[in-house]
C-alpha cells in the first residue's frame, strides 16, 4: 500500500464525519424540536396562569376593552390551546398567529411600563425581551412551516392522494 493510499484511508473517517456534520440537513427534526420547545415554554406560562388565576386576575392588564379576568382567560386559552396544536403540528401556521399577536401585546405593555427614560436603556435581563424571543420563534415557524414530522404533513399527503394530485408538484418545498 502506498503512502498516498494510507493517507486517504486515514482521512476517510474524518472526511465522512465532516460531511455528515456540515453537508446533511436535519430540517424536519429541527422544526420538530423548535415546535416542541416553544410549545412547552408557552404551555408552562398558561399552566401557571391557570393555577394562580385568582391572584393574577387582579393585576392582569385589560386588553381590547375586556375585563382583566376575561383577558387572562383569553391569554390562558391561547397559551395552552395553541401550544398543544403547535407541538403536535396541527394547523401549525394558523396556531402561531394568536400567540404571536399576544406576545406583541405583552411587549407593548411591558415596554409602556418600563419606558421611563428611553427604550435603548433596556438591558437584556429585563422582561421585555422574552415576548420578542417568542415572536421571533413564531415568525420563523410561520415562514418555514411544521416540517414532515407533523400532523399537517400527514393531512397534506392524505388530501393530495385523495385528489389524485402529484405529491412532488404539490409539496416541492416541504
Amino acid at each position: 500500500m502506498t503512502r498516498h493510499n494510507r493517507r486517504r484511508k486515514l482521512l476517510s473517517p474524518f472526511k465522512r464525519f465532516y460531511l455528515r456534520t456540515t453537508g446533511y440537513s436535519y430540517t424536519n427534526m429541527g422544526r420538530l424540536f423548535l415546535r416542541l420547545f416553544v410549545g412547552f415554554m408557552l404551555l408552562q406560562f398558561g399552566i401557571r396562569q391557570l393555577l394562580s388565576f385568582d391572584q393574577m386576575q387582579a393585576t392582569f392588564p385589560s386588553v381590547f376593552g375586556l375585563t382583566s379576568a376575561d383577558s387572562l382567560i383569553l391569554m390562558t386559552i391561547i397559551e395552552i390551546g395553541c401550544s398543544f396544536f403547535i407541538m403536535i403540528g396541527m394547523f401549525t401556521r394558523i396556531m402561531c398567529i394568536p400567540p404571536f399577536l399576544s406576545m406583541a401585546i405583552a411587549e407593548y405593555y411591558l415596554l409602556s411600563d418600563s419606558l421611563s427614560p428611553a427604550s435603548y436603556e433596556l438591558s437584556w435581563q429585563q422582561l421585555g425581551y422574552l415576548p420578542v424571543m417568542f415572536m421571533g420563534i413564531y415568525f420563523f415557524i410561520i415562514l418555514v412551516g411544521p416540517g414532515k414530522i407533523s400532523i399537517d404533513y400527514v393531512l397534506s399527503l392524505h388530501i393530495i392522494h385523495t385528489e389524485d394530485c402529484n405529491e412532488d408538484d404539490e409539496l416541492e418545498q416541504v
